[in-house]
């Protein structure tokens, strides 16, 4: 579902920017935010009623941007971000009739994991990029390692999200499974609403320069 290409750039930004928007019109001034400190994904949540619009505003604006959304909930909403322009879309929790949908539409899709059954699951209904969350109260890298290795010959690659933030994220990234982690922490919501976006580009920056002294690249 995911292509070469698209993984390569989600490898290179190395976090997906996790957020939750308000206003349409914050949304490409924080997109520009991200670049600027190096982050090139964002995940745009449906958690509030103008994720789908802020998705298609910074697809105008900012080609360079990997735009995908997070929080699908329902097969209507695949249709959705597939209409809107969504480059992939996350869920977080596996149900093989949303993957369906997504392989349908040809919508990269990553559904939610925490379990070898959730895996089993996954790998059934056609997916090989799979979210692991919530990854911290989940058990962690730790959990991580242990419920993908009987899986590891098939070449899953995992995206956790959910408790990472600035102190842990490069644990997560070490680990030859991982693509990209997804995280708040870089443009929490309140900076978002206070519209502080050199803020968030100073969190973005110290998380690209935190990957490129990690092992990742060493």
């Amino acid at each position: 579902m995911f292509s070469e290409s698209l993984v390569r750039q989600i490898k290179a930004s190395g976090v997906v920017a996790v957020v939750v928007i308000d206003e349409v019109s914050a949304a490409v001034p924080l997109a520009n935010a991200l670049l600027r400190g190096g982050i090139s994904a964002i995940e745009l949540t449906l958690r509030t009623p103008v994720g789908l619009d802020a998705l298609r505003a910074i697809k105008t604006e900012l080609p360079d941007m990997l735009a995908g959304v997070g929080t699908i909930l329902t097969e209507r909403q695949v249709e959705e971000s597939k209409a809107a322009g969504a480059s992939f879309a996350v869920a977080p929790h596996c149900d093989p009739k949303i993957i369906g949908k997504a392989l349908e539409l040809g919508l990269p899709f990553a559904p939610g994991v925490m379990t070898p059954s959730d895996i089993g699951l996954a790998i059934t209904a056609g997916c090989r990029i799979l979210k692991y969350f919530p990854a911290e109260s989940a058990g962690g890298l730790n959990h991580l390692k242990n419920i993908s290795s009987p899986y590891a010959h098939t070449g899953l690659s995992y995206i956790p999200t959910g408790g990472i933030n600035v102190n842990n994220f490069t644990t997560y990234l070490n680990f030859k499974s991982v693509i990209a982690v997804g995280g708040s922490w870089i443009a929490p919501q309140n900076l978002i609403r206070e519209k502080s976006w050199k803020e968030i580009t100073t969190l973005a920056q110290t998380a690209t320069d935190r990957i490129s002294q990690s092992d990742r690249h060493g």
